[in-house]
């Protein structure tokens, strides 16, 4: 062993808002303790934690008494009160979601039934003029409109989870990619580009690349992570006017994702999107990129083969309209029709992490495991972020359980 590793009680691998938020409600609870992030990355916060449209969920879509409607209703009060504390600006614009016609009726009032089940504040149905007061460019014949889903700026907010972890102790460290994690008994080795860490318990929180984390521990779990990019299109100046807050579709259950939508920015951007391809890489925030190492993987991978055999139309469907502007566009104006070719402009984009099931079903549910030293965060897409510090505190939870954090620091 390295003479000089450095050596910890508890390393986190990963420096996106979950690990983050993980960090600071451990040391919240143990101040104590010596804690260290690693982080591959020379920032913080560079993926899913600063790629994604910056929405503060309510919690209408989540299967009731599911980690995800839990967390997601207990994170949002957690982060609203974190931000208020911190200066970081957030606004409730409220979500208007919205049925063009009476085929999706059924399925907006079965959204009603579960938001109200969740303990979404607010929800109101709403007619054809209560909707255009609203949102008086959209089209529509029917919506359910929950004013306390909101906006913020998840990177802002991590780096200032970031702050208070490092006031009290811990260590985070970037340029560190993890390669090897090895059982010691009442240790476990980490090796990194920057050397080596030793640590007596490990959480995971590493994102796109949480299963591969999961192996090198030994414990790969049977979730297989698929990297999915989602592109959005940007209103120009002139069109952000269309569209006052965040206006969704009804969710089909048919289908693994939402569809375009319409999401106005803290900063006052309007964003369109996403759709939902293939990435060609894990990281493939851009068409062009791609690593044969990962499309392999997938391309291999039993549950994909499944998943993609049962979705193979709506991919088709997804891939063309990430080609075709035109079709892109064309998606939008079924929810505000007045938006002009011209006032679109191609944006930024995001690569989720979603796991999948061998049996080629997307987990729907966050997923958290783990052995003896090791925990897991195996599934954490949206609303991972708005969730955060609540899934931060679960899994201090669970640390303090499987871990005996409380029992002191090691060697």
């Amino acid at each position: 062993m390295n003479a000089e590793a450095t050596r910890v009680d508890l390393a986190i691998v990963g420096g996106g808002i979950v690990g983050l938020a993980t960090a600071y409600r451990v040391l919240e609870r143990h101040p104590d303790l010596r804690l260290a992030i690693l982080e591959k990355e020379p920032e913080l916060a560079t993926h899913q934690s600063g790629h994604n449209s910056g929405v503060l969920h309510a919690g209408l879509y989540y299967t009731p008494g599911s980690l995800k409607a839990r967390l997601c209703r207990e994170g949002k009060a957690a982060l609203e009160a974190f931000a208020s504390d911190h200066d970081i600006p957030f606004e409730s614009c409220g979500k208007l979601v919205v049925a063009l016609d009476e085929s999706e009726l059924g399925r907006l009032e079965a959204l009603r039934e579960r938001a109200e089940a969740n303990g979404v504040r607010g929800l109101e149905v709403v007619g054809p003029e209560r909707l255009r007061e609203l949102e008086p460019h959209a089209a529509g014949i029917k919506a359910l409109w929950s004013p306390s889903t909101g906006i913020i700026d998840f990177r802002r907010v991590a780096l200032a989870i970031a702050d208070e972890v490092r006031a009290r102790g811990g260590a985070i460290h970037t340029g560190r990619a993890v390669t090897a994690i090895t059982d010691r008994g009442d240790e476990q080795v980490i090796e990194t580009t920057g050397g080596e860490v030793v640590a007596r318990d490990v959480i995971a929180c590493a994102g796109l690349h949480a299963d591969r984390v999961a192996a090198l521990t030994g414990d790969p779990g049977r979730e297989r992570i698929v990297p999915f990019r989602g592109d959005y299109y940007t209103l120009t100046p002139d069109a952000r006017g269309l569209v006052r807050g965040l206006i969704y579709p009804v969710p089909d259950p048919r289908f693994p994702f939402l569809g375009v939508h319409f999401t106005r920015r803290i900063d006052g951007q309007v964003w369109a999107g996403p759709n939902a391809v293939l990435a060609f890489a894990r990281e493939g925030y851009r068409r062009r990129d791609f690593s044969p190492g990962d499309l392999a993987g997938v391309l291999t991978d039993r549950g994909f083969l499944r998943l993609a055999g049962r979705f193979w139309r709506m991919g088709a469907a997804e891939m063309w309209r990430d080609v075709s502007k035109r079709a892109f566009l064309a998606d939008m104006r079924r929810y505000v029709p007045e938006i002009r070719d011209d006032q679109i402009v191609f944006g930024p984009s995001g690569v989720r992490a979603q796991a999948l099931d061998p049996n080629g079903t997307l987990v729907d549910d966050f997923r958290l495991g783990g052995s003896r030293h090791v925990l897991h965060v195996r599934n954490a897409p949206s609303p991972a972020a708005t969730a955060s510090l609540a899934i931060g505190r679960e899994l201090a939870d669970r640390a303090d359980e499987r871990f005996e954090l409380g029992a002191g620091v090691a060697v």
